[in-house]
């Protein structure tokens, strides 16, 4: 899953929410050198990616791009999910999109320090492009498929996906729909397990 998606699941607890949003800067067993929330969302983080990469519905919507992405195509569908999170966001929460993504981005802003220096680098970017409002059109999704192009020094060409998610649509809807569902249910487990581990 994608950024929107790790926020969400990290349930109401900030720290837990920022130790899953960053995740991916922290390597091994660096994630000790953190808070005991912290640690928590980075743990959870590393679960939920666990479940997804090995869940037949997430694989099924994976080989539908496998041809023409190759190994890129998981993380090109954590991106199209995020899409469908964000589009039917009022299925998941009562707050609405625009003011939930505005209170993380504050969060994020008050505690900067804490991040680790790529997400230092990264949150004010993020923040000022609206990244996580604009997973929700299909347009937001084409600026964040050609910047993972770049990354990629265009040899995944990722930012071409936006054909196939057009094309298939309804069909990655459908999957994400049924999945998340029981990412959802994973997810509020494994986060009570966490926080009973660590004494929360």
């Amino acid at each position: 899953m994608n950024f929107l998606a790790h926020i969400y699941l990290s349930g109401d607890n900030e720290f837990i929410k920022i130790g899953n949003f960053v995740a991916d800067g922290i390597r091994g067993k660096n994630y000790k050198n953190y808070t005991k929330e912290l640690q928590v969302g980075i743990l959870l983080h590393r679960e939920i990616d666990t479940f997804t990469d090995a869940h037949p519905i997430f694989r099924r919507s994976t080989k539908r791009l496998h041809n023409p992405y190759r190994h890129f195509s998981g993380v090109i569908v954590d991106i199209f999910y995020d899409h469908f999170l964000a589009k039917n966001w009022d299925q998941y929460s009562e707050i609405p999109l625009a003011i939930y993504v505005e209170s993380f981005y504050k969060v994020l802003e008050l505690h900067i320090e804490i991040l680790p220096e790529r997400f230092k680098h990264l949150t004010p970017i993020m923040i000022k492009s609206n990244w996580l409002l604009s997973y929700a059109s299909v347009e937001g999704i084409q600026q964040v498929l050609n910047g993972m192009n770049r990354r990629t020094k265009g040899i995944s060409k990722m930012n071409e996906a936006t054909k196939e998610l057009i094309e298939f649509y309804n069909e990655f809807e459908a999957d994400f729909s049924e999945f998340f569902k029981d990412l959802m249910d994973f997810s509020d487990n494994k986060r009570t397990q966490l926080i009973n581990q660590f004494n929360l």
